[in-house]
């Protein structure tokens, strides 16, 4: 049993194309976002196991020798299913919660007890662990924040319980597992998405464990080989939704309407495969003509998502905004708020065009920089990272460090910029912001990368 501090990370997703659709069996294309999440566990033999989410506010501890006496043969299911309502029932008599109500927070309490107890129960005895987890993601946002959860958990539960070895055992600063961890770890991952959203894709936990760019259709994966260098806006609208909800009104749709909704999930499904070829075509000569097609393919997807039931007026006010400046948007993820993504042309100044799309009211925000791109879960050692580092979409709960300015669009906007810490990965690139405008915070990050 492990003894010894472990630390670990995992990115955040954007889906390019294939929302709601992968859930079917399309083709989704996600990339993975260098926005991450930290797991700090601490192992030790006090008898309990400690769970801390400061970001949410969860601050919960059971009794591991009450645990042990549990019945937890209701966590033997196979792994195509779903946790079925029974089992979610008993997750919840062990956390202590009344059965009606499913908050994110209780939903990562329940997703950490079933992979606590289903990991840890072919142990001779529970670990007696303290773990605390924080995040650069925000919650229902469209940006796999769950996902990236339950990879880090999977993957510090599976090291501690000596299922997979731990990559720090040689003394290296930050390590990785082999691709045969790596599954293990998605596969227990998607575990834990399934108790909170029911029947997820696959999509973000895929990501997160594998990061980079991927093609991901009914579980199976593969990499984008050489995509291009895209810049977007990444816009978090703060409108919370929930992506449980959300798939389960589309599949509430698609039985209701099959004749309407099937060709939708199959034009999607066109869309991303066709946003997949142009993308082998930019690989080696991008043009304009290329990007003028990935705009109309961002138009059509969006039209698509609308009429499946997940926008919202907040997303059509991002939509409006850009397309006022020549730029074409769409959300990504579950929709019904959260996120949007938007196209910036080539052989334009990017943060010029951001500015142009940011609405003239007052507002100010916290910037930082986290590109697309990101690595998979990493191992670091304990000295290399701090809980300190937090979400950067609150401004009340950024700390500054280096510099501090202000920068002046207009007479009537004012938006405060910070340079935050970041985190120990190899993928530090001044890569760009996000700005709070209008009731929308506005990321740029500046590539895509593969």
């Amino acid at each position: 049993m492990l003894s010894e501090v472990l630390l670990v990370s995992a990115p955040g997703k954007v889906i390019l194309h294939g929302e709601h659709a992968v859930v079917h069996g399309k083709v989704a294309l996600a990339v993975a976002l260098n926005l991450r999440t930290f797991l700090r566990l601490q192992p030790h033999s006090n008898g309990k196991v400690c769970l801390n989410l400061p970001n949410i506010g969860v601050k919960q501890a059971w009794d591991v020798a009450r645990l042990q006496l549990q019945d937890t043969s209701f966590l033997e299911q196979g792994d195509a299913t779903a946790p079925t309502a029974e089992q979610v029932k008993r997750l919840k008599e062990l956390a202590g919660f009344p059965e009606d109500g499913a908050s994110p927070e209780r939903l990562a309490v329940l997703a950490f007890l079933h992979l606590y107890l289903s990991i840890g129960r072919k142990q001779r005895a529970l670990p007696s662990l303290d773990i605390m987890v924080w995040s650069q993601l925000p919650t229902g946002a469209g940006l796999g924040s769950s996902a990236a959860y339950c990879v880090c958990m999977a993957a510090a539960l599976l090291t501690v319980c000596e299922e997979i070895p731990n990559p720090q055992k040689d003394g290296v600063s930050a390590g990785r597992w082999t691709v045969e961890d790596l599954e293990l770890i998605n596969k227990w991952a998607f575990q834990g998405e399934r108790v909170i959203h029911g029947n997820p894709s696959g999509v973000d936990n895929a990501v997160s464990t594998w990061g980079g760019a991927l093609r991901f259709q009914q579980g199976k994966i593969s990499s984008l080989k050489r995509p291009p260098t895209l810049k977007i806006l990444l816009t978090n609208t703060k409108v919370p939704r929930s992506t449980k909800a959300l798939v389960a009104s589309v599949r509430s749709r698609l039985l209701k309407f099959p004749e309407i909704v099937t060709p939708l999930l199959a034009s999607i499904n066109a869309i991303s495969l066709e946003c997949e070829r142009l993308l082998g075509e930019m690989a080696a000569a991008p043009a304009l003509e290329h990007y003028l097609v990935l705009e109309e393919l961002i138009d059509m997807n969006q039209h698509h998502l609308n009429a499946l039931g997940v926008g919202h007026a907040s997303l059509d006010q991002l939509c409006q905004v850009t397309m006022a400046h020549g730029l074409h948007s769409k959300l990504t993820g579950a929709g019904g708020g959260g996120c949007g993504i938007t196209l910036l042309r080539p052989g334009k100044d990017a943060e010029a065009q951001r500015d142009e799309v940011m609405c003239p009211r007052p507002a100010s925000c916290g910037v930082r920089e986290a590109p697309l791109g990101g690595a998979r879960p990493e191992c670091y050692r304990p000295e290399r990272i701090s809980p300190r580092l937090g979400t950067p979409w609150r401004g009340d709960t950024i700390s500054a460090h280096k510099s501090s300015f202000k920068i002046s669009g207009s007479k009537s906007l004012q938006v405060h910029k910070r340079t935050l810490s970041s985190p120990p990965t190899h993928t530090h690139r001044r890569a760009g912001a996000c700005f709070w405008t209008s009731g929308l915070l506005v990321y740029l990050p500046t590539r895509l990368l593969g």
